[in-house]
């Protein structure tokens, strides 16, 4: 199945495209250029203008005195709540510091001690202070610069402003390249194609599908939605984190909302009830610094409870400068929304924050479909499990993609024919369904789901496919091809996939919260969902047989 849209009017030849620009595409994109291959780097926004940027917390990895990888990899795999991949995990921990080290030498300058160390803190579910970060609270802002300077100075080729459409493929299934749209003028416009033998997914997140989320606008699930409709397999797509602490901004704000890092309680700030009581005494050993999912739902209880639309998060102690050194981009976000959290306790709340599923990957970065590669947030590696442990994924999008850039360069990627743009196209929907689909999802797939919410949402999401299928009514406009009705599209598309696997899970474990299936469930649910997309549009769910993930590829694509 594919889009809607024009046939390509350009075409360029590559080696390999990378689609997003992020942590993870530039990492992938610069490795594959520097070992000569023609790369092509596609993304959505301007070159540093992806979700990397809004990154507060910072890398997480083994550099700290007393700390070891296996300390890093117990951590990770005690937040996963049973579902890591250890060997994900073992390869997350274990390359990640020379990773980091990597990227310093690219170019990233991380906060450091007055004795020239770098200077580390602690964020949830970590026993150790290993975070590495930059400017306090702006490590995603360096690391992107960084790596935008060193792709500007490889001249590493760059498409920006482009919406990544769909899979090229060749009569055989292989990837063959994408479709994209250029939005405005440039060297390219409108719809063309990149093809290329190895096409890497790099696109972020999904946020976009909750009316708040601490994504930014371009994280419309277009990677994930893109290999749906390709093929590929997709897999737990149940486990969306949300954060603990964001700003809250009132009644009924939508949209991407302030985040308030845990960096904040790694230095002791407290979450409190509107009386002031610590309410995280009890219910975890970490107190505040407990794993994401069990603050979450630590404070959704507190707001039940008291019938409130927030909590708070108390951190006066600090005093003014501890939090303009240490937390400035927080502290100006905080006071341009009329809040002084040097004299005050700052209101937060949860909101949808980091997708620990994706396309499901190989520890090489591989998919189901032979040549097409993910990683960053649009990947499941297996690293995260049922809930991300902080300062994670900056990593994961590290390490993996330099393994994804380390299989393309070792590998002969024949040049394929790709298949012509016959075939089933998905009818588009209207932009305005953007807004609808975003209400339905949070209200029936949200922090907290029970089996009446999501079979509700399931209908209303069914309800505004069937209406895009229909045929257009004299007295309505039909829909034209264009991003925002692409968005929307692809926003559909993730959102019943994500309800379905919701709904299939019946149990509570990390971020997946069932009101009715209230506990972990090993001996039934110790296993992945996994979600493909028939040809007619409609969803087929499974599970794994174990907690193990099967081969991405069969035996006989494994060595290709």
């Amino acid at each position: 199945m594919r889009l809607h849209a024009p046939a390509p009017g350009w075409s360029i030849e590559a080696d390999v495209v990378v689609v997003g620009s992020g942590v993870a595409g530039l990492t992938a994109a610069l490795r594959c250029d520097a070992a000569g291959l023609r790369t092509v780097v596609v993304t959505k926004t301007g070159l540093g203008d992806g979700s990397t940027r809004w990154a507060q917390g910072g890398i997480a990895s083994a550099h700290g005195e007393g700390d070891t990888p296996q300390q890093h990899l117990d951590d990770t795999l005690v937040a996963g709540a049973g579902l890591c991949d250890e060997n994900a995990v073992r390869a997350l921990v274990t390359e990640g510091p020379d990773a980091v080290r990597r990227l310093i030498a690219t170019g990233a300058h991380f906060d450091t001690s007055p004795e020239g160390d770098l200077h580390l803190t602690r964020e949830g579910g970590h026993h150790r202070r290993r975070v590495v970060h930059a400017g306090g609270d702006a490590t995603g802002a360096e690391v992107s610069r960084a790596l935008v300077e060193a792709a500007r100075a490889a001249a590493l080729r760059t498409i920006e402003n482009a919406l990544v459409l769909d899979l090229l493929t060749d009569i055989e299934g292989r990837a063959a390249g994408v479709t994209l749209h250029v939005m405005g003028e440039g060297e390219h416009d409108g719809v063309g194609a990149v093809r290329a033998p190895a096409v890497v997914l790099a696109t972020g997140g999904m946020g976009q599908i909750f009316s708040a989320t601490t994504n930014p606008s371009v994280s419309t699930g277009d990677g994930v939605a893109l290999a749906l409709r390709a093929g590929a397999e997709v897999s737990d797509l149940e486990f969306v984190q949300f954060h603990p602490t964001v700003l809250f901004l009132g009644s009924g704000s939508e949209g991407r909302q302030p985040l308030v890092s845990e960096a904040v309680r790694g230095e002791g700030a407290h979450l409190v009830n509107a009386t002031g009581t610590r309410f995280m005494l009890g219910q975890h050993e970490l107190a505040e610094l407990a794993p994401r999912d069990i603050v979450a739902k630590a404070v959704t209880r507190q707001m039940r409870l008291h019938g409130a639309e927030h909590m708070y998060l108390d951190a006066r102690h600090f005093g003014g400068e501890m939090w303009q050194t240490h937390f400035p981009t927080i502290l100006a976000a905080c006071r341009s929304h009329g809040i002084d959290p040097v004299k005050e306790p700052i209101p937060v709340f949860p909101a949808a924050h980091h997708a620990a599923g994706g396309v499901r990957t190989d520890l090489h970065g591989r998919t189901t479909i032979p040549g097409l590669y993910a990683c960053g947030e649009v990947a499941c590696t297996g690293v995260h499990g049922a809930n991300r442990l902080a300062s994670n994924s900056l990593l994961e999008g590290l390490v993996f993609a330099e393994r994804i850039a380390q299989h393309i360069t070792a590998t002969s990627h024949n040049r394929p024919e790709p298949e012509t743009l016959d075939g089933t196209t998905l009818p588009l929907l209207a932009p305005d369904s953007r807004l609808a689909i975003q209400r339905i999802m949070t209200k029936g797939a949200g922090v907290v789901r029970s089996s009446s919410s999501l079979a509700e949402a399931a209908a209303h999401l069914e309800s505004i496919r069937a209406d895009g299928d229909a045929e257009t009514p004299d007295d309505r406009k039909p829909v034209v091809p264009g991003v925002e009705s692409w968005e929307a599209t692809n926003l559909l598309c993730v959102a019943r996939a994500l309800v379905a696997a919701a709904q299939s899970r019946e149990e509570t474990r990390g971020c997946h919260w069932r009101e009715d299936h209230d506990h972990r469930k090993d001996a039934a649910w110790q296993r992945h969902s996994i979600v493909t997309m028939r040809p007619d549009g409609s969803l087929a769910v499974r599970t794994t047989a174990t907690a193990e993930f099967p081969p991405a590829l069969p035996p006989l694509l494994q060595e290709q």
